[in-house]
C-alpha cells in the first residue's frame, strides 16, 4: 500500500466528515437512539471508533490504529473551520476509504423514536454499498487453548481438546473477543461459551451463547424451551459412532468445521470469516460448493431450489404473497443435496446440466436448523451462505441424513415434533370465499354443488359472518344463531362440515358508548390475557374491527397468565351457538394496520375503519380482466362486464386494466431507502429500530405488525418473540378445540407458522392471485412445507386476489386435487370461481375429484405414516430418486407419496406438457430390472417411449387437453382404493379395491391404515394392512384391533407379462372366462372381480393370498 493511497483515502474521509458535520449540527434534534438524543460530537466519535476497528482488527489488522484517530481529529478540525452545508438533509457518507482495492463504506442510521411517525420505509440493505460486512471487520473470537485437533467421530468416553470440558457426548469451551469490541450493529458480547453435543449418531448440536447472563438480558438471547423445545440427546454411552465430525481452530480466530465422517466432505465451516456476536446482531458465514442445491428457508414464494443469488428474510409478515418477499411463516431450516460421480467421488457442479447419461451418480443430503425466533436474514451467494439474526444465540442442529427422508424424519421426531394426524373429512373438498353474505347464500352454494354433482365436504366462511368483524360474535341480521343452527343441522345430517375464520386480535369496546359492549374483551382483561405496552397498559393496535388488543400467548406459556384458558373458553362459548367443525386462524403474524399502540388514546373513536378501502368498497373494486382473458368468450365477457356495471355505482371512476405477471412484486426490486442506522448503546438495545435493518417486505419491523417493544407478561418483548405469535395461537387453538371436542382431532388451518407448528395445524398459502405464475409456485410452496414438517398444505385454488378465468381455474382445480388440503377461495368483489360456474371447470373438477376420493385411503395412510415416523406426503422427484442430478431443479412435477407421479399442465393455452419419468434410462437400448416402470393411471398400461430407455431424465411430451391431468403409477407399489362418493364418509362405506403395479422384477408392496377417522387417540383401535407381491402372489395381512367390515370388490394387477392359466384365492381356483378374472394381453393387465363373497366379513379381517400362474 503506497503513500498516495493513504493520502487519497485521508482526503476523501476528511471531506466526507466535514460535509456531514455541519448537517449533523443543523439537524441534531432528529438524531435519537431509542428515545435518547445523540449529540453530533458523539456520532462523530463513533464513526472514528468504527474506522479504528476496521484498521485494528479483522481484515485490516496491519494498518496502524493511529491513522484512524488522526483522520478523525482532522475531520473535527476541518469541520470547525467553517465548511458549511446549510439546510442540507441528513448526510450519509457515500464514499469511505479505499484500501487494497476494497471500498469500505460507512453509513449512519438515523432512528426515529417509537410512535413518532408511521414507521420508516426501510428497504433491505443486502446489496447496499453502505452495509458494513461485519464478519470481515469484527475482531473475531479466540477459544481458550491451542489449536484443536479433530474430535474423534466416536465421542463417547473420549478426551476432549485441550482447554475444553467434557459434557458426556461432546464438550464445551469458552470463547472471548480476540481484540477490542467494534459494536458495529449492536454491543459485542465479550464472553461466549461453545457447546458441542453429539446427540445421536446422525445429529450434532452446536450452540454458541453468552457465558454470563442476567435476569435483565436473558430473554435477549435465550429461547425458552417451553416455547420451542430443545431436542434431547440420546442417553450417554448409546452414541457409539457419529456420522458427522466436528473440528475447530483458533487460527487466526475461532472457527468450527463440520464434515461427513464417511466421505470427509465439509458440510459447514466458519473458517475464513469472523464470528460476529452482538446483542442485536449475530452473523456467521459458511462457504458452499459451486452451484449448490439448497431447499427450505421459508416462508417465501420462490422456486423450490433456492439458487445461489438471493436473500431469504425470516420474519413473519402480513403481506399478500409477494414473490421472493418474506410472508407469514418462519422456518430457519434448509436441506443441502450434493451429487457425486459414483466412480470417482468427484463433486458434480451444475448437476442439472453437467450430468451425463453414461455416468452413475450418488447423492448425500444433510439438514441445518437454526433454533432462533428473532428476525433473520439468510444471504445465499455463489460463494456460500451468510446467516444474520437480530438477536438470540447460534443454536444449530445438523442432521446427517444422508437421504432427504432420513433428515426430515430426524428433524421431526427429535426436534420440532411429528405432524398432527388429521380427521378423515379434512381430505375432502373445501369451498370458501370472502363474500358469502349470509346463511342463505351458503345454502345456495351447498345446493349448487349437489346440482352439479361435485363433491363438497366443507363449507367455510370468511369474516362476513362476524358482527362488525369481531371474533366469537355473529352478525345477528345475516348470520343469526337460530338460522345457523338449522343450516348446520342439515349440513351435518348430510355428512358435511363447516369451518369459520377466527382472527388474531380482539376488539376493544368504546368506553364512551355503553351499547358497544363486547364480552370476550372483558373476560380477557379479567385474566390478563392481552399484550401490554412497556408501561403496563394494554397495547392497542388496529385490525378489521377497529382498535384491538392481542392475546399474550408468550406470557401465558411463560408466566401462567390467562390467554390460553380464556381462548378455550371463548371457543367453547361460541361453539354452543355455532356448531363448527374446525377453525381457520388468520392475521396471526401478528398483524396491525397502524404503527405502535395507536388506539391507546383513541378508543372513543371505536369502531374505526381500516385506513384503506376494503375489497368491494369505492376505490377497491376488482374489475381487472383475468390474465389471458379471451374477449371472444361471451359468457366470461358478460360476467365481468355485468360485475363492473353493478359496482360502478359505488366506485369512483375506473376502467378495467390488464392484470398480468408484471403485477408480481419482488423484494429484489424494492427501492432501497437511505441507509438508516441507529447507534448501539452500551447495556441497552434499540428494539424499535435496531442498528441492522433486515430486508423485511414491509420495511420497518413495526409496519403491519405489533411494535417490537410491545411487552408480554413477565417482561419479554415482541422483538424477541414476534415469529412465535402464529405458532402459539395455533397451540392455544389446538388445546382449545380439545376442550370443545374432547375425543376428536382438532382440525385447524393457520396462516403464520413456525418450526413445529405441524404438530397442531395445517397451513394454506395465503393471499395468492389468480395468475398462472401462482399456480406454478404452489408446487414449490407445498414441497417446502413438506420440509417444514407441515404436510397439511394447500393454496387458494384458482387464486384469491383478482379474477380467474375458465382455463386457469380448470387446470388449478385439477392440480390442487392432489394436494393434501384442497380448497377454493377468493376475495370480496371478485367474480365467482366455484367450480360449477363454468361447465368446463365442472367437468375437469369432477374428473379430478373422482380420482382424489378413490385415493383417500392412500392419502390417509400417508398421513398416518407421517404422523408416526415423520415421512413426507408430497415429495419432490429428487427425494424419491436421489441419484439423478437432473432432478435437482424439478418443481413442475411432484410425487404424492412414493407411488403417484403428477405432471400438471401449467401453461396457458397448452394442450400438451413435457414431463420426466424418474428412474428410467440406463444408457442402453434394453431396460433392466433397476429401471422404474410407470403406468398411465387412465389406461393402466406401461409408459413406453424410446427416450425412457436411452436417456435418463429425458423430457417426454404428454397429451394434456383441458380437463385432463397426466397421472402415473410407479411400478412396485400397491394402492388401496375405494369408490368415490359425494362425501368422505360415503366413500368410506364403499367396497375396497386394490391397484397393484408390478415393477420389472414382478414385485410390489404397499400399506393401508384404517381407524375411525376422528379419534384424537385411537390407541390400539387401529388397523395396519401390509401388502406384498412376490412370485406372482399377492399377500395381504392386517394387524390391529379396528374392525372394518367393507368387503374387497376387485384387484387389478398391472405388468403381468403373460396370460395366467389359473388364478387362485387362498389356493382355491377362481372362475375364469370373465366370471371372476380376465386378462388384457395388450395392456398386460390382470383384473380379478367379484371378491365380495370371499371377503364378506371384511377385506382385512383375515390374511389372504391371491396368486396367478
Amino acid at each position: 500500500m503506497d503513500v498516495i493511497k493513504y493520502l487519497a483515502a485521508a482526503h476523501r474521509f476528511v471531506l466526507a466528515i466535514a460535509l456531514g458535520w455541519v448537517a449533523f449540527l443543523n439537524f441534531s434534534s432528529l438524531f435519537t437512539t431509542g428515545l435518547q438524543p445523540v449529540s453530533p460530537y458523539a456520532l462523530l466519535g463513533t464513526i472514528v471508533l468504527d474506522i479504528d476497528c476496521l484498521f485494528v482488527t479483522g481484515y485490516y489488522r496491519l494498518v496502524p490504529w493511529l491513522l484512524g484517530w488522526f483522520l478523525g481529529h482532522v475531520g473535527v478540525f476541518v469541520s470547525r473551520a467553517g465548511l458549511a452545508l446549510a439546510h442540507v438533509g441528513v448526510a450519509v457518507i457515500q464514499k469511505g476509504i479505499a484500501l487494497e482495492r476494497r471500498a469500505v463504506r460507512i453509513g449512519l442510521n438515523l432512528g426515529l423514536g417509537s410512535g413518532l411517525g408511521p414507521g420508516l420505509g426501510l428497504g433491505g440493505r443486502l446489496d447496499d454499498d453502505n452495509v458494513l460486512p461485519a464478519h470481515l471487520h469484527g475482531p473475531g473470537r479466540g477459544g481458550h487453548g491451542r489449536e484443536r485437533p479433530p474430535l474423534d467421530p466416536r465421542p463417547a468416553g473420549r478426551r476432549p481438546p485441550d482447554g475444553a470440558t467434557t459434557t458426556g457426548g461432546g464438550f464445551t469451551a469458552d470463547l472471548d473477543l480476540a481484540g477490542p469490541a467494534c459494536n458495529v450493529y449492536g454491543n459485542d458480547v465479550a464472553s461466549l461459551v461453545l457447546t458441542v453435543a453429539y446427540q445421536s449418531a446422525d445429529r450434532v448440536h452446536v450452540e454458541i451463547a453468552p457465558r454470563y447472563l442476567s435476569p435483565q438480558n436473558t430473554s435477549w438471547f435465550e429461547l425458552p424451551d417451553v416455547l420451542v423445545p430443545k431436542p434431547d440427546a440420546e442417553p450417554p454411552g448409546t452414541v457409539t459412532h457419529a456420522d458427522l465430525t466436528l473440528t475447530w481452530s483458533n487460527t487466526p480466530t475461532f472457527s468450527f468445521t463440520l464434515a461427513r465422517s464417511a466421505t470427509g466432505d465439509v458440510l459447514f465451516t466458519t473458517n475464513g470469516s469472523n464470528l460476529v456476536f452482538e446483542d442485536q446482531f449475530v452473523e456467521f458465514v459458511s462457504p458452499l460448493p459451486a452451484n449448490y442445491n439448497l431447499y427450505g428457508l421459508g416462508e417465501v414464494i420462490h422456486g423450490f431450489r433456492l439458487g445461489t443469488n438471493l436473500t431469504r428474510t425470516i420474519f413473519a409478515a402480513d403481506a399478500g404473497d409477494p414473490i421472493d418477499g418474506n410472508i407469514y411463516g418462519s422456518h430457519p431450516i434448509y436441506l443441502d443435496t450434493r451429487y457425486f460421480d459414483k466412480s470417482t467421488g468427484a463433486y458434480v457442479a451444475n448437476a442439472t446440466t453437467a450430468a451425463a447419461a453414461a455416468t452413475q451418480y450418488e447423492s448425500y443430503t444433510h439438514g441445518v436448523f437454526l433454533r432462533n425466533a428473532h428476525p433473520q436474514e439468510v444471504l445465499l451467494r455463489p460463494a456460500g451462505i451468510t446467516w444474520r439474526t437480530l438477536g438470540g444465540t447460534i443454536d444449530l442442529y445438523f442432521y446427517a441424513g444422508p437421504t432427504v427422508d432420513k433428515v426430515l424424519q430426524t428433524y421431526q421426531k427429535t426436534t420440532v415434533g411429528l405432524p398432527a394426524m388429521q380427521q378423515y373429512f379434512a381430505f375432502g373438498y373445501h369451498q370458501c370465499r370472502w363474500g358469502y353474505a349470509n346463511w342463505s347464500v351458503l345454502q345456495d352454494v351447498v345446493d349448487n354443488f349437489k346440482k352439479a354433482n361435485i363433491p363438497l365436504e366443507t363449507i367455510w366462511t370468511d369474516i362476513d359472518y362476524m358482527n362488525q368483524y369481531r371474533d366469537f360474535d355473529n352478525d345477528q341480521r345475516r348470520f343469526d344463531y337460530n338460522e345457523g343452527a338449522r343450516f348446520l343441522s342439515t349440513l351435518h345430517a348430510n355428512e358435511q362440515h363447516y369451518v369459520p375464520i377466527v382472527d388474531s386480535a380482539i376488539y376493544v369496546p368504546n368506553p364512551d358508548n355503553a351499547s358497544d359492549a363486547y364480552a370476550p374483551y372483558n373476560r380477557g382483561v379479567d385474566v390478563d390475557a392481552f399484550l401490554l405496552n412497556p408501561d403496563g397498559s394494554l397495547y392497542i393496535g388496529e385490525v378489521w374491527p377497529g382498535y384491538t388488543v392481542y392475546p399474550d400467548w408468550i406470557g401465558a406459556v411463560l408466566n401462567g397468565t390467562g390467554a390460553f384458558s380464556w381462548w378455550a373458553d371463548e371457543l367453547g362459548r361460541w361453539h354452543a351457538n355455532v356448531s363448527y367443525d374446525g377453525i381457520w386462524i388468520d392475521m396471526s403474524e401478528v398483524s396491525s394496520f397502524c404503527v405502535g399502540s395507536c388506539g391507546s388514546h383513541n378508543l372513543s373513536l371505536n369502531p374505526v375503519h381500516p385506513g384503506f378501502g376494503l375489497p368491494g368498497e369505492p376505490g377497491s373494486i376488482i374489475t381487472q380482466h383475468p390474465e389471458g382473458f379471451n374477449l371472444t368468450n361471451s359468457t366470461e365477457a358478460s360476467s365481468v362486464s355485468s360485475l363492473a356495471a353493478a359496482q360502478a355505482t359505488s366506485a369512483a371512476a375506473g376502467t378495467a386494466t390488464a392484470f398480468s405477471s408484471s403485477s408480481l412484486s419482488s423484494s429484489s426490486s424494492l427501492t432501497t431507502t437511505s441507509y438508516f442506522r441507529t447507534r448501539p448503546t452500551p447495556g441497552a438495545r434499540n428494539i424499535n429500530h435496531p442498528p441492522y435493518v433486515i430486508n423485511n417486505i414491509n420495511g420497518d419491523l413495526a409496519v403491519h405488525a405489533v411494535s417490537p417493544n410491545a411487552t408480554h407478561h413477565g417482561g419479554m418483548v415482541e422483538y424477541d418473540t414476534h415469529n412465535l405469535f402464529g405458532h402459539q395461537i395455533l397451540n392455544a387453538t389446538y388445546h382449545g378445540l380439545l376442550a370443545v371436542f374432547p375425543e376428536k382431532r382438532p382440525f385447524i388451518i393457520g396462516r403464520s407458522t413456525f418450526a413445529g407448528t405441524g404438530k397442531w395445524a395445517g397451513h394454506w398459502g395465503g393471499d395468492n392471485t389468480s395468475l398462472w405464475a401462482y399456480m406454478v409456485f404452489s408446487i414449490a410452496q407445498a414441497l417446502s412445507f413438506s420440509i417444514f414438517g407441515i404436510p397439511m398444505f394447500g393454496v387458494d385454488t384458482c387464486g384469491f386476489n383478482g379474477n380467474a378465468d375458465m382455463e386457469l381455474c380448470a387446470r388449478w382445480m385439477q392440480l390442487s386435487a392432489f394436494f393434501p388440503f384442497y380448497r377454493n377461495h377468493n376475495t370480496l368483489s371478485a367474480t365467482s370461481q366455484e367450480p360449477y360456474v363454468w361447465a368446463e371447470v365442472a367437468d375437469a373438477t369432477r374428473a379430478a375429484m373422482a380420482i382424489r376420493y378413490s385415493l383417500l385411503p392412500y392419502l390417509y395412510t400417508l398421513f398416518a405414516e407421517a404422523h408416526a415416523t415423520g415421512t413426507t406426503v408430497m415429495r419432490a422427484l429428487s427425494w424419491e430418486f436421489p441419484h439423478e442430478p437432473w432432478l435437482a431443479n424439478a418443481d413442475h412435477q411432484f410425487l404424492l407419496g412414493p407411488a403417484l407421479l403428477v405432471t400438471p399442465c401449467l401453461e396457458q393455452g397448452a394442450s400438451t406438457v413435457d414431463g420426466v419419468f424418474p428412474g428410467t434410462g440406463t444408457g442402453t437400448d434394453n431396460a433392466t430390472a433397476d429401471d422404474t416402470v410407470w403406468y398411465d393411471w387412465y389406461n393402466q398400461t406401461a409408459v413406453r417411449h424410446s427416450a425412457l430407455q436411452t436417456t435418463p431424465g429425458a423430457n417426454v411430451t404428454l397429451d394434456a387437453p383441458l380437463g385432463h391431468i397426466p397421472l402415473f403409477v410407479r411400478g412396485g407399489y400397491v394402492l388401496p382404493l375405494q369408490a368415490p362418493g359425494p362425501t368422505t364418509a360415503a366413500s368410506r362405506r364403499n367396497p375396497w379395491s386394490l391397484l397393484v403395479a408390478l415393477d420389472r422384477g414382478g414385485t410390489a408392496r404397499g400399506t393401508l391404515y384404517v381407524d375411525d377417522g376422528a379419534s384424537v387417540d385411537p390407541g390400539a383401535d387401529v388397523l395396519w394392512v401390509q401388502f406384498g407381491v412376490e412370485r406372482a402372489t399377492l399377500h395381504a395381512a392386517g394387524n390391529g384391533s379396528y374392525v372394518d367390515t367393507n368387503p374387497l370388490a376387485n384387484v387389478t394387477v398391472l405388468g403381468v407379462a403373460n396370460e395366467p392359466t389359473v388364478v387362485t384365492w387362498n389356493g382355491q381356483a377362481l372362475a375364469a372366462g370373465g366370471h371372476q378374472w380376465s386378462y388384457d394381453a395388450a395392456a398386460q393387465r390382470l383384473r380379478v372381480t367379484q371378491l365380495q363373497n370371499n371377503t364378506a366379513v371384511g377385506a382385512w379381517n383375515a390374511t389372504w393370498t391371491l396368486s396367478w400362474a
